[in-house]
C-alpha cells in the first residue's frame, strides 16, 4: 500500500500548467513544509515535499491555494529519479496528490500571513470551526489549533 497523509503549509504560490492537445488538463505542482514533530539542535525544523495534482483538483489549488496556506492532502508517494547532463543519477520522490483540505480557517490563515483586518479581529469566545477554541469570559488569550 503506498499511502501518505501530510499537513504544512504551502512554500510558495503553485504553478499551473494545462497540457496541449483537445482535452487539456490542468497539472498543479506546489511544495509543502511539514513541520518535525520533534525538533533537535543542528537539525532541520521541517521536511520539505514536492506535491502534483491533476484535473480539477489542480484547478481548485490555482484558485484557492497561495503561498504560507496551510493544507492537509493525501496521496501517493512516486519515485521521480533521472539521469542529468553530467551522467550522474538523481534521485528524489514526488507526492501524486489525491484530496486536498484546508486545515485552518480563512482568518487563521490571513493571521499567519500577518495580515487581519481590524473589523475581522477574533472574540475569545469565537466557534471551534474558526480555528480558535472557546474561551471563558475574562480570558484575553487566544489559542489556535496547531
Amino acid at each position: 500500500m503506498n499511502k501518505l497523509i501530510l499537513m504544512g503549509r504551502l512554500t510558495r504560490d503553485p504553478e499551473v500548467r494545462y497540457s496541449q492537445g483537445e482535452n487539456s488538463l490542468a497539472i498543479a505542482r506546489f511544495s509543502i513544509a511539514v513541520d518535525r514533530r520533534f525538533k533537535r539542535a543542528g537539525e532541520p525544523e521541517a521536511d520539505f515535499f514536492n506535491c502534483t495534482s491533476f484535473g480539477k483538483q489542480a484547478e481548485f489549488v490555482e484558485r484557492y491555494l497561495k503561498q504560507g496556506t496551510k493544507i492537509l492532502l493525501s496521496g501517493r508517494v512516486q519515485n521521480d529519479n533521472y539521469t542529468n547532463k553530467e551522467g550522474q543519477k538523481v534521485y528524489s520522490v514526488q507526492v501524486m496528490v489525491d484530496e486536498i483540505e484546508f486545515a485552518e480557517s480563512k482568518n487563521a490563515s490571513a493571521e499567519n500571513a500577518g495580515f487581519r483586518p481590524a473589523a475581522q479581529a477574533p472574540q475569545p469566545s469565537q466557534a471551534v470551526g474558526d480555528g480558535f477554541m472557546n474561551i471563558p469570559d475574562g480570558i484575553d488569550e487566544e489559542l489556535p489549533f496547531n
